[in-house]
């Protein structure tokens, strides 16, 4: 048995999206043997844009049924049937949507009409409700009522039903394992299965190509179907576009990220937000407090007169300051690691000879933080440091100019790399920018224990 379902909604994406008029037509796959519509108060002011899409004011819902008051009447009607809908998804989550916030369940078998269309009816420009009826030659009346779309839903479904290869496909979209009802409507599954378990950035892509979404995993396959089962309005949004995913490989996290980070800033996709945002910038400075005790610390970049060392977030600057109290003994009072405190006693930080207790001479600790200050300037060094690559036969690298990213590349293990020339062939150059910068000094204070290579003009 199936039950075909059309919603109207409020259009305030699936957790704001409050049902307007539900219509579900039960068909025992010959003939429709029971119907139910019904509008609904949807407990909320409806937008005049969707009374201007469906004709649904707030007037015509407001002596309609509740969701609420129609729950029984749609688990009962929709019993051990198959919930069909044309984007199933969308259909079938604000429902559960609906009946979450009753503290209920609602739980169906899915098929989408969509979906099916695609693989038994291929080569339609467009599989839009309105568009492919009218190329079907199927009679759709009230478009955008739920009543008419639900009823030309179920003669689509009845021409699928009897379509070449039906029963094969129906069988395989109606297995738990198929994951066809997961899908984006718009996305093949040979697409989905040609993703690769490994790490990598990867493109969505809209139906006439344009990515639309850039993300980065360390498993592809498995981050892009948790885009799938995600339930939030961006998500559902971006996967309604979504016709065509395309990836490339990595090696690491590191490499993904960055990957990540140049492909957002070339392509601008529309649902990517993170690496949109101005970025705050913090910096390392100096100064000598009455007593003469020179003091390390930190404040948002435009505070400091003059920076010593940019970083990206607070946390960064933390683990750059012990990271510097443990190589030159510093105190962690007059690093501004612990504040408000008479004498220092840092968790992790041991190097302390006293200067907080009096024990140190001012002199001889200013002298260490000299040395500190010295190191840092050594930081504007050229540098490679490897990574895993995307094969057993192959390693990957991240290049440092000056102390800033300047890109990365891959080589073949059987290669020899003895020059900068060398190096230079593989190397892929990227800009430097607030986002590539906090990612590459981020990694380094991580994994302070990473090999790096000074570049030389001539050697490696």
């Amino acid at each position: 048995m199936y039950c075909i379902v059309d919603i109207e909604t409020t259009g305030n994406g699936i957790k704001g999206n409050r049902i307007t008029e539900i219509a579900i037509f039960k068909y025992d796959g010959y003939e429709i043997i029971d119907e139910y519509t019904s509008l609904v108060n949807p407990e909320c002011e409806i937008p005049y844009f969707i009374t201007g899409l469906t004709g649904i004011d707030n007037h015509m819902v407001r002596n309609a049924p509740t969701i609420d008051e129609i729950a029984d009447t749609i688990l009962d009607f929709t019993k051990d049937s198959v919930f069909v809908a044309h984007s199933v998804n969308f259909d079938y989550n604000v429902i559960k949507e609906e009946f979450k916030n009753l503290k209920r369940e609602f739980i169906r078998k899915k098929l989408c009409t969509v979906r099916l269309s695609r693989k038994l009816i291929p080569g339609y420009h467009s599989y839009s409700l309105g568009k492919l009826c009218s190329a079907l030659g199927i009679p759709l009346a009230d478009r955008h009522r739920a009543r008419g779309d639900a009823h030309a839903t179920t003669l689509l479904f009845q021409r699928l039903l009897r379509s070449e290869g039906a029963a094969e496909v129906f069988k395989k979209f109606l297995n738990a394992r198929s994951q066809e009802a997961t899908l984006p409507p718009a996305l093949s599954k040979e697409v989905y299965e040609k993703l690769p378990n490994l790490p990598g950035v990867y493109y969505f892509k809209n139906s006439v190509g344009k990515i639309i979404y850039v993300g980065k995993a360390i498993n592809i396959k498995k981050r892009v179907l948790s885009h799938f089962y995600d339930k939030a309005s961006k998500e559902i949004a971006m996967c309604q576009k979504t016709s065509d995913i395309d990836f490339e490989l990595s090696g690491s996290d590191l490499l993904a990220l960055l990957m990540e980070s140049d492909a957002i800033k070339r392509y601008y996709p529309e649902f990517n937000r993170a690496q949109k945002r101005n970025i705050q910038q913090y910096a390392l400075f100096s100064y000598q407090d009455r007593n003469g005790i020179l003091h390390l610390a930190y404040n948002k970049l435009r505070l400091v007169p003059q920076p010593l060392m940019t970083l990206y977030r607070p946390s960064d600057c933390r683990t750059y300051l012990e990271e510097l109290c443990n190589i030159f003994g510093l105190c962690p009072k007059y690093c501004h690691l612990q504040e408000g405190v008479q004498h220092c006693s840092h968790y992790s930080i041991e190097a302390c000879d006293g200067i907080c207790r009096g024990e140190e001479l001012v002199d001889e600790y200013n002298m260490k933080v000299t040395k500190a200050l010295e190191f840092l300037k050594t930081k504007d060094e050229n540098f490679v440091f490897k990574e895993k690559g995307r094969s057993i036969s192959e390693q990957a690298f991240v290049y440092i100019e000056n102390g800033k990213y300047a890109g990365y590349g891959f080589i073949e293990t059987a290669s020899t790399v003895t020059s900068f020339d060398d190096l230079e062939a593989f190397l892929i150059r990227q800009k430097n920018t607030l986002e590539t910068q906090r990612i590459v000094q981020s990694y380094l204070l991580k994994n302070p224990e990473k090999d790096r290579l000074i570049v030389t003009e001539q050697t490696l």
